[in-house]
């Protein structure tokens, strides 16, 4: 797809400084342009770059004032990056413009859908599904009976929505994504073989959140497993049965949360954190980077560690850890000082 200089102005409602009708095709840093492709400068320790780049277009703040010659056409905007960002937004919304249904694909008769809806080649959709409007369901999707899809839902290639699951608008499903399977429910007899649990709930995803790639959210054993609007999950998270996430939390990748915990709103939670089930983790609580969680987290903390500790305490335990040889040595020397005296 092509875009002039005079459309992105358009688009951005900025001011144009260079040839209107000089199109792009591609997007690129500043330092990397090159003919046809879209930049922008947002950071001035960049400045130096558009000069030299050979990025037909650059985006840049409405106070950019050239020191030297450009070969580049300047959109002047109020603020570039967010001005960019909303171009990419644009642009993904033109790309991923999908209509109509690719054979083969299986959708059962008693599945209803609404406008502008896609579905793509391999996919299933089983029976009494619900998509709203402008669903867009690529090549590989599985979408089990009884599921329900609001407006503007993606669902990328490879996805699989195990039945009664119901999503809500405009959330974005990557690919590999699987939601709505049973949660590890198993329970040993008096000969210590384990028995599976029936996991007989669903998935309840609310309005505008991203699931990442790879990312697994299982089934509740009774009532919901429920993802509150506007979370974000990176890539291959584990959500446990009938965990409960907050609104506008924010997970990185590799994290796991075992069964029927719950989690606040405005949380923050790093990469390959571990927590456990049963536990209550409070509103706007920041989880460092590979922590241990085994306990209840009050509303407002800052935590790190394995088992995990304040975020105040972790540091100052740390110094002194790092000090161990140090303060051992010391030690020695007093014990040392000592036996002679006596």
């Amino acid at each position: 797809m092509k875009f002039t200089a005079s459309q992105i102005a358009g688009i951005l409602e900025g001011e144009l400084e260079g040839n209107p009708d000089i199109a792009v095709d591609k997007l690129a840093k500043i330092e990397e342009g090159e003919q046809g492709s879209l930049t922008f400068l947002a950071n001035p320790k960049y400045t130096q770059h558009i000069y030299t780049t050979k990025s037909s277009i650059t985006i840049v703040n409405k106070d950019f004032v050239a020191e030297h010659d450009l070969s580049t056409t300047l959109i002047k905007v109020d603020d570039a990056y967010e001005s960019f960002s909303k171009l990419l937004e644009y642009y993904n919304q033109v790309k991923n413009n999908k209509t109509g249904i690719e054979s083969p694909s299986f959708i059962a008769a008693s599945t209803t859908y609404g406008e502008d809806c896609y579905i793509g080649a391999f996919a299933y959709i089983g029976e009494n599904v619900v998509l709203g409007d402008k669903v867009k369901i690529y090549p590989n999707v599985y979408v089990g009976d009884n599921v329900r899809l609001g407006d503007n839902v993606i669902v990328f290639a490879g996805a699989k929505i195990y039945s009664e699951s119901v999503i809500g608008n405009n959330c974005v499903i990557h690919s590999g994504a699987i939601v709505g399977s049973d949660g590890f429910g198993f329970t040993p007899n008096a000969e210590g073989e384990y028995k599976k649990v029936p996991q007989t709930g669903n998935v309840i995803i609310e309005d505008n959140v991203d699931i990442g790639a790879g990312t697994t959210i299982d089934r509740a054993t009774l009532g919901s497993t429920i993802i509150r609007k506007g979370v974000k999950l990176d890539n291959q998270i584990q959500i446990a049965h009938n965990v409960e996430i907050g609104e506008h939390t924010v997970i990185a990748a590799q994290t796991g949360v075992a069964g029927s915990t719950k989690i606040g709103k405005h949380c923050m939670i790093g990469g390959q954190v571990g927590i456990v089930g049963h536990i209550t983790i409070g509103d706007n609580v920041r989880i460092q980077a590979q922590s241990g969680i085994g306990r209840n987290i009050k509303t407002g903390e800052v935590i790190q560690g394995s088992p995990a500790l304040t975020y105040g305490d972790y540091n100052k335990s740390y110094v002194h850890f790092k000090n161990l040889p140090k303060i051992i040595n010391r030690i020695n020397e007093i014990e040392k000082k000592i036996g002679r005296e006596q």
